[in-house]
This record gives C-alpha cells, structure tokens and sequence, in this order.
C-alpha cells in the first residue's frame, strides 16, 4: 500500500515564510533587497563616515579625478568638483538627503493615501463615483509635474519638495488603495461577515484590511522610486535643493557646467540615482511575484 507522509505542524511553513522562499529565489530582487538596505545606511550613517564635510573646498584640487584614473588620488576617492569639495563625501551626505527623504515623502503619502482610499473605498454610490473620477483626473497630471506646479507656488528649497512631492504622490496611494478596499467589498467572505453581524469598522480591520497589506507594500516600493526620481528631478532643474546642497539632483545640475572636461562630476550622482531607483524597482518586482500567488 502506499505511505501516506504525515507533515507535523512546524513543518508546514507560515505564509510569511512561502513570501520569504518565494523572494530570495529571485536573484535579482535579493541583490536588490541588499542594495536597498545598504540605502537605508547610507541614509543613517552617511555623514558620520564621510571623510569630509560636503561644502569643504580644497583649492590645491580642483575638478580632481577619480582615484582609477591615472591624475586621481586615494584621498578623494571618487573625484572633486570644480570648487574642489569631495565627490564621495557628497555623495554619503547626499544619500541622507535624497533617499532619507524619499522615504519621509512616500511614509507621509502613504498615511494620507490609507485614511482617504481606506474611508471612500467603503463609500458607495455617488460619493464614490465623484471621488472615483477626480482621482482619475489628478492622475492623468503626471508626478513630477504637479510638483513642479506646487514649488511654483511654494517656492524652491527642500521643505517645499517634501510636501510638493508628497502632494504628487498622494493621489496614487489613495487611487491603489481606494480600488483595493472596493474590490475587496465585493467579495463572499465580507457578506458573510456582514451576516454575521460584523459592523463596517470590524470588516474593514479584521477582514479587508489584511488582504490589502500586499497590495500597499507593492505601491510603498513604487512609491519610493518615484519619489527619489521627482526629488532629483527638481534638484536638477533648481527647484528643490539649492547649491551647495550635496543632493544627487543638484549635483549633476552643479555639474552640467563641467560635462565635457569633469564627466564624473556628472556621471557619478547620476549613476546613484540610477543604481537606487533600479533597486527599488526589483525589490518592488520581487515582492509582485512573491505575494502573487497569495493574491491570487
């Protein structure tokens, strides 16, 4: 006869542990992960270990190379600019500025997008439709430029970027988890809820609100490259950080002057954000593929 193999209890893995497994066997989203935590670092411990202040300016190096090229040296390891600050040294203060405040930013979004998605995604009827298309109608604005058309009123500088940026993203977070709650309602599970006797307090927290937790990790991750992307976006076109700040954005705006004879003035920022907001988005794919089959 065949055996029946019986699994005791602490071998069946949790739904935390299936989402774990099904993560790290993407390569890609676990080099992503590393990457992401070495980020979140940077964004803490950066100052404290560059080597040099971002506004030093040594006049002895001026537009300095990198240490692989030939003319470059150990001590500024990534180059300096034309006023001679150190390349690498703005970069770890930049780091605190750019991705710590992308993950201000989208933390704030994302508290605002829950209370007004959460409250209208339960609404029905014509309230939910008024809603439903004016979240359509912010959403066909793009981003970058309802900042851009917030810090012209605001002003430039990086406390109105956060709110600038924040405000952009908002509409998002709303629209992802309004749709989320809406499409949850519909489902059997909360009308036997419901006929149990559960209120819409108790639906939302006990039965809808654990089954929307994926899709709000996905938009968090969505969120937070297009916030890095917006926030150098208005450093690059002086809208946001103004020099001498050693934001990534204002760098290569800082730079643009030097392209041909300094590129690494340049390239360098430029490939720090690149290298960030693609960690970013391969963690946020990891987790897509990993919570699929829960999803679904």
């Amino acid at each position: 006869m065949p055996q029946i193999k019986i699994y005791q209890e602490d071998h069946i893995p949790s739904p935390l542990s299936r989402i774990w497994n099904a993560f790290t066997d993407n390569p890609f989203a676990f080099a992503g992960l590393w990457a992401v935590c070495s980020l979140i670092l940077l964004a803490i411990f950066g100052p404290l270990i560059a080597p040099y202040a971002p506004e030093h300016q040594d006049p002895h190096a001026l537009l300095l190379a990198p240490s692989w090229d030939p003319a470059g040296t150990v001590e500024h390891f990534l180059g300096t600019d034309d006023l001679g600050r150190d390349i690498f040294s703005r970069l770890l203060h930049g780091a605190h500025l750019t991705f710590g405040m992308a993950l201000g930013i989208v933390a704030t979004a994302l508290i605002f997008g829950f209370i007004i998605g959460s409250i209208s995604g339960m609404m029905k009827g014509l309230k939910s439709s008024l809603l439903s298309h004016l979240l359509d109608a912010l959403l066909s604005i793009p981003s970058l430029l309802m900042a851009i058309l917030v810090v012209a009123v605001t002003g430039p500088g990086l406390g109105n970027v956060f709110w600038a940026v924040g405000i952009a993203l908002t509409p998002q977070f709303v629209r992802a988890i309004h749709q989320a709650v809406h499409e949850e309602l519909q489902k059997e599970y909360v009308t036997a809820a419901r006929l149990d006797g559960a209120n819409p307090l108790q639906i939302f927290w006990y039965v809808i609100l654990p089954n929307i937790l994926d899709t709000m990790i996905i938009q968090t991750t969505l969120g937070i490259s297009a916030a890095i992307l917006d926030i150098a976006a208005l450093g690059f076109l002086n809208l946001g950080a103004q020099a001498p700040s050693p934001e990534w954005g204002a760098m290569v705006s800082q730079g643009m002057d030097n392209l041909l004879t300094a590129p690494w003035t340049v390239s360098i920022p430029g490939v720090a954000i690149f290298c960030s907001v693609l960690a970013i988005n391969l963690v946020g794919d990891g987790l897509r593929s990993a919570l699929s089959p829960i999803r679904h």
